[in-house]
């Protein structure tokens, strides 16, 4: 089985940023806190957002596992709407003492190059922020939209590592469509 490199990048932020905050890009907007996520709701986002980013990981998981994570006090999960129809989403994980992990966070591709990555993100940290924490991280990797890091740092999250990493291709294990592409990916056959 054929295995993929990658690299990681980790952020953080020490504190709440000042400056403006990053205007709603256009009107009918909303961002809405799915407090009764269902499995199926979450697996229609992770995979709308995250299957072009190579996202695998709570593909993993069966649907007793995912329920238990998504449900968990410590996880939020907020959905962006536009004109209705769900356009994104962000996770955070609250669960260690005065830190919160940005666990996912991305937008379906029909909503990218709309301007509402940097907004989804600034409610992300705002509403990281409304907890005491001394530190907000998130990571990303190689296989992440392309402007992904840069958006990051623009909103004030700083790289403090990077680490490479190998894994098997999930599309050889039938974990994501064997037709998937990705510019840094070899096609496969059949």
């Amino acid at each position: 089985m054929a295995r993929i490199d990658d690299t990681v990048t980790y952020l953080e932020m020490f504190a709440r940023p000042a400056g403006p905050r990053v205007p709603a890009p256009f009107g009918k907007l909303a961002l809405m806190r799915a407090d009764e996520c269902t499995v199926s709701f979450y697996r229609y986002l992770y995979d709308a957002v995250g299957t072009p980013w190579l996202w695998f990981e709570r593909r993993l998981l069966d649907d007793a596992a995912l329920a238990a994570e998504i449900t968990k006090a410590t996880t939020e999960i907020f959905v962006l709407y536009v004109s209705g129809v769900p356009a994104g989403y962000f996770e955070l994980d609250t669960a260690a003492e005065r830190e919160t992990k940005l666990e996912y966070f991305g937008l379906i591709p029909e909503f990218i190059g709309r301007r509402l990555g940097p907004f989804l993100l600034q409610a992300a940290i705002d509403r990281a922020w409304e907890r005491p924490i001394k530190r907000f991280w998130v990571h990303t990797c190689t296989f992440d939209h392309p402007k992904a890091l840069g958006v990051y740092q623009r909103a004030g999250v700083a790289v403090y590592n990077r680490r490479r990493v190998s894994f098997e291709d999930p599309r050889e294990r039938g974990i994501l469509p064997r037709s998937l592409t990705h510019p840094l990916l070899p096609q496969l056959d059949g």
